[in-house]
């Protein structure tokens, strides 16, 4: 029984020359760190914990559906109460509190926090934001179709708060019963 569980001098040979392959080839050193790493990615618990990121922050409330004017919008920049930020895309606003590392403080696009980004997403141009309201009227069709673009990709991925409200119009009331409405359909997604 002792002879069975023994490696043949053969299949030693053929081991042998197979680590030799991977082991004095950089290309093959390489590749294997890739696939070990990816292995590893797949392969570890993902319970969430965050221990790996460092402590979690605790969840923010959800914010309540409403209409805001850009002086209202600019109190969300992500340096208020709960860090929250929210962005203005054709006249919506969206909580982007999720992506905080992007639009937050510090972030790459820092510049729409709590401000309508919709010219500088149709001119591709973070720099391009306006402090007054923008009636978009100069943009080209071509960059209308960007904004629309843009507008759908932030409904897809981020929660609509309101409308952003033009100089002089009303805010619509929103009662409590559309915010459950709206919260069971992204459940039921």
């Amino acid at each position: 029984m002792a002879e069975e569980e023994a490696v043949s001098p053969s299949q030693e040979s053929y081991l042998a020359s197979f680590a030799y392959e991977i082991f004095t080839s950089p290309l093959n050193l390489f590749l294997l760190g890739v696939c070990a790493v990816l292995i590893y990615k797949i392969l570890r618990p993902s319970d969430g914990s965050g221990a790996a990121s460092g402590p979690r922050e605790p969840p923010i409330p959800k914010l309540k559906r409403q209409d805001m004017t850009l002086e209202q919008l600019k109190q969300y920049d992500g340096t208020g109460e709960h860090s929250r930020v929210c962005v203005g895309v054709n006249g919506k606003i969206f909580d982007v509190t999720r992506g905080k590392k992007f639009y937050g403080p510090g972030g790459p696009y820092a510049a729409f926090a709590g401000r309508d980004a919709t010219r500088a997403l149709a001119t591709f141009s973070v720099n391009d934001v306006k402090e007054d309201y923008d009636d978009l009227s100069d943009l080209s069709s071509m960059q209308m179709d960007s904004v629309r673009e843009w507008e759908m990709q932030f409904t897809e991925k981020y929660e609509y708060i309101g409308k952003l409200l033009k100089p002089g119009e009303q805010p619509t009331e929103y009662s409590d019963e559309e915010d459950a409405k709206d919260t069971k359909a992204k459940k039921d997604e």
